[in-house]
């Protein structure tokens, strides 16, 4: 049987970055598994690259606590290994003047988080995002950067494999806690001294076999992008965001930056028939029934579950997914989008007792073990500060 002081269930960015803090902490002997062959294949390696500026989450949560040190933190950790960095900030905008109020709850809600934000007119708009357009007002954060994520969670591997004293097993799919301290993996039994669930979409799953967190479950959500191309492309200088509907914890379709240069447009909260239903049909395995049944209950249970069921869909098409971006600037047309493969997976939690989409990041625990649920954005934002706040919780 394998066995670790700590087993950290999942290599993406939580589990390597508590990894690391828990090195940093003076812990010698740590084993990561994870179900793939190597770390981020999902979220952790699929998301925008966006480094959040701590404008969206309710102050003193811990999505709050956690963002803006983790975006410092983050884009230190890049500069110190010469990792690709972009600070190009970004610029939320009202697409018309119901959007204002919701626009300056915006602003006081990042005041009170600490965040460097301003509110400017439509002239300095256009001076920072030439291409953007608001009505009247527009909100500019000054320390939104952008990252290669593929490239920070190769880093951090090397710098765990390293250090002599963090282990990886890979195809290591979790399988159930037949007892204390020990798990079973399609690799094989493995005992630990002290066991974390950083295993993202399947976190529920996971500590459902401790008999935790019983009352939630991980609903899938899928972010479609296209790239824009052409000379407009040119004109986007850092990110372009909409006013996000204050009732979901989903941004909108928004224009990003990345750090080689490309410009995304995306992405949508498609609610999605599997954990991994990354294509139309690719992904769909035998738990689509239960993802279904839990879609259609929040359907009939939850009014604002049901706007982004009935109108996220729609942009699987085109001409939709054209519509909802181009409010965001003053001209685009058809030909700028093109498709693209790229896509990934919001695991959203759902607490099935009010039927409610839950906003923060929730941790479970008992004596033997840490289980980190609904890692959400800005999980990879806040994982150099968040993972402070994990290791907190592990014996010393």
């Amino acid at each position: 049987m394998r066995t670790a002081e700590i087993v950290i269930c999942g290599a993406g960015i939580i589990g390597l970055t508590l990894a690391r803090e828990l090195l940093r902490r003076g812990h010698s002997d740590i084993l990561i598994l994870d179900k793939e062959p190597e770390p981020g294949r999902h979220a952790s390696g699929r998301n925008s690259g966006v480094l959040h500026a701590g404008i969206y989450y309710a102050p003193g949560s811990l999505r709050a606590r956690s963002c803006l040190e983790g975006n410092r933190l983050m884009q230190e950790y890049c500069r110190e290994r010469g990792l690709p960095l972009l600070n190009n900030g970004k610029v939320i905008v009202a697409r018309d003047e119901s959007e204002l109020p919701g626009l300056r709850t915006l602003f006081d809600r990042a005041s009170q988080n600490g965040a460097d934000v301003e509110l400017i007119d439509e002239r300095q708009l256009a001076e920072i995002e030439p291409l953007a357009k608001t009505a009247g007002q527009a909100l500019l954060s000054r320390l939104t950067s952008v990252v290669d994520p593929k490239a920070v969670l190769a880093s951090l591997r090397k710098e765990l494999e390293d250090s002599g004293k963090v282990a990886f097993l890979f195809m290591a799919r979790f399988q159930e806690h037949p007892g204390p301290r020990v798990i079973e993996t399609t690799a094989g039994r493995v005992g630990y001294g002290f066991f974390v669930n950083a295993a993202g979409a399947y976190a529920d799953k996971v500590a459902h076999a401790f008999g935790l967190g019983l009352h939630y479950r991980l609903v899938p959500f899928k972010g479609v992008y296209r790239k824009l191309q052409g000379p407009r492309a040119e004109m986007v200088r850092g990110s372009i965001y909409p006013v996000p509907d204050a009732r979901n914890p989903f941004l909108g379709v928004h224009f990003t930056r990345g750090v080689h240069g490309g410009v995304y447009l995306g992405p949508t909260a498609i609610p999605a028939f599997g954990r991994e239903n990354y294509g139309i049909l690719a992904g769909i395995d035998a738990e689509a029934p239960a993802i279904l049944w839990r879609d259609a209950v929040l359907f009939l249970k939850n009014p604002k579950f049901r706007s982004v069921a009935l109108e996220e869909p729609r942009k699987y098409f085109a001409h939709r997914f054209f519509e909802d971006a181009r409010r965001l600037v003053r001209e685009l047309e058809p030909a700028d989008l093109a498709p693209t493969a790229k896509s990934g997976i919001r695991p959203q939690l759902i607490d099935l007792r009010s039927h409610e989409l839950v906003m923060d990041f929730v941790l479970e625990r008992d004596q033997e073990s840490l289980h980190v649920l609904n890692s959400i954005s800005p999980a990879f934002t806040s994982s150099l500060a968040f993972s402070a706040t994990l290791a907190d919780g592990l014996p010393a």
